[in-house]
């Protein structure tokens, strides 16, 4: 076990002990992006996937898709915050300031198990729905997911193999229970979607606010057609 510990201890410290050489102020903003910054930051990143879903595709097989894609990632965050309930209970890791004296802590009232990160799950989670949906905000969600991580550890409350235990968790989770989800969800996103509001709302600024024909004549199956094409090597689409 010393063996597995020290250079996650070591890098604990490391990290952790940036926070005792920071000035309160600062000790305090990474206080606030550790705890709720980065979530409010990965609801501004689903909106712009959003947008981009429905601004940018023509075809309402994809914005459908797109629009599940979305709902998914809040979903998949919850199911690997499930998973790893009985992961933390099994491990049963103690907090690393419950363990190692000199370890500053940020954030008071932890006490339950460490292992593995809450915070790395869930934001990992969110962060890869977003990027099967749209690339450019999934990669910022991403990044936004390992500074949570570095955060965590930064706050004392998480090693750093809690967080990357985490940000694994949730990707796992994204990744692999995507095909079953978006299996159930698509229909159900198509089904919604015949409501004249919320068709309104998925479709926002895209085809369906067109005319049939395209500017230079050309009806808008042609036009759908051609979009396919080039959309096909695009952002991704849950």
């Amino acid at each position: 076990m010393a063996l597995w510990d020290n250079p996650d201890v070591e890098l604990l410290y490391d990290i952790n002990g940036l926070a005792k050489d920071a000035p309160t102020w600062a000790d305090r903003i990474m206080e606030y992006v550790g705890e709720y910054g980065i979530a409010v930051g990965l609801v501004a990143l689903a909106l712009w996937a959003w947008w981009g879903v429905t601004r940018k595709r023509e075809s309402r097989d994809e914005a459908v898709s797109g629009f599940a894609g979305l709902i998914w990632a809040p979903v998949a965050a919850l199911v690997a915050l499930a998973v790893n309930i009985p992961i933390r209970g099994f491990v049963e890791r103690p907090r690393p300031f419950l363990d190692h004296q000199g370890v500053e802590v940020l954030v008071q009232g932890k006490t339950d198990f460490s292992f593995v990160s809450d915070h790395a799950t869930l934001t990992m989670a969110i962060a890869v729905g977003i990027f099967m949906v749209q690339r450019k905000p999934g990669l910022v969600a991403i990044a936004l997911a390992v500074l949570e991580g570095f955060c965590r550890v930064y706050m004392g409350v998480h090693y750093p193999t809690d967080v990357i235990g985490g940000l694994a968790l949730g990707t796992a989770v994204a990744l692999l229970l995507a095909p079953v989800a978006m299996w159930a969800l698509t229909p159900l996103v198509r089904l919604v979607a015949g409501n004249a509001r919320i068709e309104t709302l998925l479709w926002a600024g895209g085809a369906a606010a067109r005319t049939p024909a395209d500017d230079d004549g050309r009806p808008s199956d042609h036009r759908e057609g051609a979009t396919a094409r080039r959309s096909s090597g695009r952002d991704l689409a849950a």
